[in-house]
């Protein structure tokens, strides 16, 4: 017989992969009489899992929703599955830290034969979203590298890409991961230069710890997102172009449509001004199109010229509809 730990991991995975369990089989399943089951469920209760039981001949148990979420077992592959899709998410643009935080958790406490395969079914998979051509892909070993690090206030070192390719080595000590639009931004000290740095994830390689701790400095500002945002603005590691468009909608109408893609501030009662960095102007211009409002883009003219390019194209199209 298992031991009553491994036993009660057995229990709770086997509970929470199938809707109700009769306790015959489960006990069955589990190889001990229906008195031993009964402990081991009062132990899962005692831990925080809401168990239903159904008395009788026919009763069973189920794992009921509860208050909080308990922890979850989950075997090999649906480990894999989980973090093949939190690293889609992430990479495919979608920046936000509770995502991360699932990343790192996984990857983590997964085995090697699990990264292994992680790696292989990361490297047969290509994500794709609408907001691809904006979004740029982030390396889910580099996420985790620097979060870890983060979180035990170790130093780093990885190579580093500028905006111009120029490629440099940097040792670091990581303050904290920002998402941003649709990157993720590393703000850490960097002590070959001796001041806070801005670092865009995705030109960031080969990033490793080399588990040396560090006393924490005091930070480069209060809000670490704001700073991060003043140094995008200023050229600092943001995207190629800085999209500026006056919107004829209410600030909340655009918020609920571009989400955290873009800065929404009201200017009037029924406008707003959307603001914006990116590397490809397809995706706001659309973004702008799905609003189904009237807009004036203030920069860059690049993005002027794309709208008037693709409002000439709707309009022959309408036509040409018209006289079929």
């Amino acid at each position: 017989m298992a031991s009553t730990s491994s036993r009660t991991l057995e229990l709770l995975s086997l509970l929470q992969g199938r809707r109700h369990w009769p306790g015959a089989l489960l006990a069955e399943r589990l190889g001990v009489s229906a008195r031993t089951l009964r402990r081991d469920v009062d132990r899962l209760r005692e831990l925080g899992y809401p168990l239903r039981a159904q008395p009788g001949v026919d009763g069973g148990y189920a794992l009921a929703p509860g208050a909080t979420l308990p922890p979850l077992v989950v075997d090999d592959d649906e480990a894999t599955a989980l973090a093949v899709a939190v690293q889609s998410h992430l990479a495919s643009g979608y920046a936000d830290e509770a995502g991360l935080r699932a990343l790192t958790k996984i990857v983590q406490v997964l085995p090697r034969r699990l990264r292994a395969r992680l790696d292989a079914v990361r490297g047969a998979s290509t994500p794709t979203s609408w907001r691809s051509t904006a979004a740029a892909p982030v390396d889910h070993d580099v996420l985790t590298t620097l979060a870890l690090a983060c979180r035990d206030s170790e130093r780093v070192r990885f190579g580093y890409r500028s905006l111009e390719g120029t490629r440099s080595a940097r040792r670091v000590e990581p303050l904290q991961l920002v998402p941003l639009g649709q990157r993720w931004y590393l703000v850490g000290y960097d002590l070959d230069r001796g001041d806070w740095r801005t670092f865009r994830i995705d030109r960031i390689g080969d990033a490793a710890g080399t588990g040396v701790p560090f006393a924490p400095r005091t930070p480069p500002s209060d809000d670490v997102g704001a700073f991060v945002r003043e140094r995008v603005a200023g050229g600092a590691g943001g995207g190629r172009y800085r999209v500026e468009v006056v919107v004829q909608a209410s600030t909340e109408s655009v918020r609920a449509s571009v989400g955290r893609w873009a800065d929404v501030e009201p200017t009037a009662p029924t406008s707003c001004r959307m603001t914006m960095e990116t590397d490809a102007l397809e995706g706001p211009l659309f973004a702008l199109g799905s609003i189904g409002a009237e807009f004036t883009v203030l920069a860059p003219p690049e993005l002027a010229r794309l709208a008037l390019d693709w409002g000439a194209r709707l309009t022959r199209a309408g036509r040409s509809d018209d006289g079929a």
